[in-house]
């Protein structure tokens, strides 16, 4: 893809996003709040923040038991990590599956902009592999498509935590900042 195509489709995405929240009943905003709804707020699209990396898979899927925003706990299927640098910085993230059978993958995270310029609890990125995975097996990871999840927004939504292996010390300027 090239990056004139991955622009225009971030844009559309993001604005596409701004339409569910404004104008679907299902948005986890609420309705008082639609009416004076001027959208999301964004980092800049940067291509520094977006990779293609390949995923190694855990051998063992080891079950890691996450409290949510309600205090219920979740478990998830520790299915493999990326590994990858920012700036001079190695890091690494855990995917998650939430069964076998799953065929996304979910990938929360923590970083230094958590809590300052993002949500305090985190943010998430969701990989279809029908979407985000090439040709030759990798994974196209784009913290531009970082999400805050609806706990962000509502205090009738229960959201997994970050899972402190998860939490980068570095800044991720990229993605979905707080909601005002």
């Amino acid at each position: 893809m090239r990056i004139s195509e991955w622009r225009e489709r971030a844009e559309l995405e993001r604005e596409e996003k701004d339409r569910f929240f404004k104008m679907r009943p299902q948005s986890p905003i609420s309705i008082g709040e639609r009416q004076s709804f001027k959208g999301l707020n964004y980092y800049s699209l940067d291509l520094k923040y977006r990779f293609e990396l390949e995923l190694h898979e855990h051998e063992r899927k080891e079950i890691l038991k996450v409290e949510d925003t309600q205090g219920n706990e979740r478990e998830f299927l520790r299915w493999g990590e990326f590994r990858f640098k920012i700036g001079d910085t190695d890091c690494v993230l855990q995917a998650y599956k939430s069964s076998y059978e799953e065929e996304r993958l979910f990938i929360p995270f923590r970083d230094a902009t958590s809590g300052i310029k993002t949500y305090g609890a985190g943010r998430y990125i969701d990989l279809e592999s029908s979407r985000y995975q090439t040709s030759e097996g990798k994974w196209i990871l784009d913290f531009n498509q970082a999400y805050n999840p609806w706990c962000a927004y509502s205090s009738f939504y229960a959201c997994p935590y970050v899972p402190p292996e998860n939490w980068l010390k570095v800044k991720v300027s990229a993605g979905e900042k707080t909601y005002p």
